[in-house]
């Protein structure tokens, strides 16, 4: 049978079936691994084929893991020198952040664009809370979205209080598969309980399977949304590290550096001092935003301090 992963807690993992059914999973002793580095072989988003190993206890072992379309992963906090797959077979990629309550930082945000960009992941911008923002925060919003608007990104705005935004986000959701992340305190949890309707009763449903008392919140969990479409919540997303991405690559990340840096005098210009430099030029033009500027030059900053 066929099956997609919706939870893992490293050894054992929650697969649904064709059936619409939930089992008990775990890997194949002798599982091929081919090419795969990462600390997890099987994560959640992962379409996998299984057989039963015991229907009393409905347990069932993946033979097979079918090729992905994309993948998300971050460096393994257990061994730096291999990878934790987060999520796979996206459709697309939501951070919640909030403008107040606390303040979701330009740089934060520009970091987990960048994530997305170099995993071909398509990427909203949701702010959160916006029952409790003033004047200045609405201002502030509004700068916000015109600058990431401006480079490509969708841009919603929302409120769980007073439902602002709700609909709009269902829509956006509405047959995807979608990574939602954020730091704590910005209102995710509330979120997705809004968005799922039945969040509580899937959490009772699963959590006695692992049997362990193993830390969940550091794995990936998916959710099928009411009306079509999943949602994966991602708790350890803000532990991002900007990872496997080279000086020279970074620039290509954001977008509307990449439309003009081939216009650049050298073709390995790092957009700093360079003579010649199209980025700088737009940025002293105001066409690209100083802030997101300020944020290449940030994360250029740690990129360099790990290759020391």
């Amino acid at each position: 049978m066929k099956g997609t992963i919706y939870k893992s807690t490293g050894s054992w993992y929650s697969v649904k079936g064709e059936d619409n059914a939930f089992y008990k999973a775990r890997l194949k002793g002798k599982f091929k691994m081919d090419g795969i580095t990462s600390t997890n072989p099987i994560a959640v988003g992962d379409e996998v084929a299984f057989e039963m190993e015991d229907e009393l206890e409905n347990r069932v072992m993946i033979t097979e893991l079918f090729p992905r379309r994309n993948y998300v992963n971050r460096i393994s906090p257990a061994n730096r020198r291999m990878h934790h797959i987060i999520a796979s077979n996206l459709d697309q990629s939501l951070l919640v952040a909030t403008l107040k309550d606390p303040r979701t930082s330009v740089g934060f945000i520009d970091r987990f664009l960048v994530t997305c960009e170099a995993f071909h992941i398509p990427a909203i911008v949701l702010f959160n809370k916006a029952d409790i923002y003033g004047e200045q925060e609405m201002q502030l919003f509004e700068e916000r979205k015109a600058m990431y608007e401006g480079v490509g990104y969708k841009v919603l705005l929302t409120s769980v209080r007073t439902k602002e935004g709700i609909d709009v986000l269902r829509d956006v959701l509405h047959d995807k598969m979608t990574l939602i992340s954020g730091h704590s305190g910005v209102g995710k949890s509330s979120l997705i309980n809004e968005i799922l309707e039945n969040e509580n009763i899937r959490t009772s449903e699963v959590s006695d399977w692992s049997g362990k008392g193993m830390h969940t919140t550091t794995f990936a969990e998916m959710y099928d949304l009411p009306k079509g479409g999943r949602l994966i919540d991602t708790p350890g997303m803000r532990e991002f590290a900007i990872a496997d991405i080279s000086k020279q690559e970074l620039s290509h990340y954001f977008p509307e550096m990449r439309a003009v840096m081939n216009d650049c005098q050298f073709n390995d210009c790092m957009h700093i001092n360079e003579p010649g430099c199209a980025v700088k030029k737009a940025v002293i033009k105001a066409e690209i935003h100083e802030e997101r500027y300020v944020s290449y030059l940030t994360i250029l900053d740690s990129i360099q301090e790990k290759q020391w």
